[in-house]
């Protein structure tokens, strides 16, 4: 089964401190970035996730905090259900905007993604390419009205 990294760097029109704190509350990342279809809290470190990007697929995840660090930028999640594995931002300011670094490493656990994901790997990682991209405009257009 491939593990699959992801890194993309987003340069955001926005301070620091309202970059980290729209970052740091995922409980409404369903307000800018469209592929987050809905968010549930299980309880003070953990939720449920449900998205759907450009391939009929919806993804289900429960995302547990492991780091939250405004100090260094550091926002880490472990990541479970159809992805398991875990993702990051590391943000830090520029002037008066600000650079958010995503990483992310998973490997597809349901049966069916898990069986093809070798073969369909470059579409997948268009996927998330496509889905990352629409997260960076929607920031930017959120943290424009802030």
């Amino acid at each position: 089964m491939p593990v699959f990294r992801f890194h993309h760097e987003w340069h955001l029109p926005a301070p620091f401190e309202r970059t980290y704190a729209a970052l740091a509350d995922v409980e409404r990342y369903d307000r800018w970035w469209p592929q987050v279809r809905s968010l549930e809290r299980i309880d003070d470190v953990s939720g449920r996730v449900t998205i759907r990007s450009v391939l009929p697929y919806t993804l289900h995840l429960v995302l547990t905090r492991e780091a939250e660090d405004e100090g260094s930028g550091l926002l880490r999640v472990g990541v479970a259900g159809d992805l398991d594995g875990w993702c990051q931002w590391q943000v830090r300011g520029d002037g008066d905007d600000t650079v958010a670094v995503f990483d992310q490493e998973a490997v597809v656990t349901p049966a069916l993604l898990a069986r093809t994901a070798s073969l369909t790997a470059p579409l997948l990682r268009a996927n998330h390419a496509w889905m990352m991209r629409a997260g960076q405009v929607g920031l930017a257009r959120h943290l424009g009205r802030e």
